[in-house]
């Protein structure tokens, strides 16, 4: 799932000013919130896409065809 590739790459950019902000860097900080926002949206985007998915899987393709009487005797 691509949405989910993308969301790892945004969480592994942000390493670097989590550990500056840690330390007290606030311009880091900033960054960080900023990548967080991104990281919600990037979120959502999965959330959306497993509903996508759930709905193709739950509703058929094709009508089921109708049952055989049984045979008569």
């Amino acid at each position: 799932m691509l949405e989910f590739e993308r969301l790892k790459e945004i969480v592994a950019s942000a390493e670097a000013d989590v550990i500056k902000a840690d330390r007290g860097n606030r311009a880091a900080g900033t960054r960080v919130r900023k990548t967080m926002q991104q990281v919600k949206a990037a979120a959502q985007d999965i959330r959306v896409k497993c509903l996508e998915l759930k709905s193709e899987v739950a509703a058929p393709s094709a009508p089921p065809a109708p049952l055989a009487p049984p045979p008569a005797e």
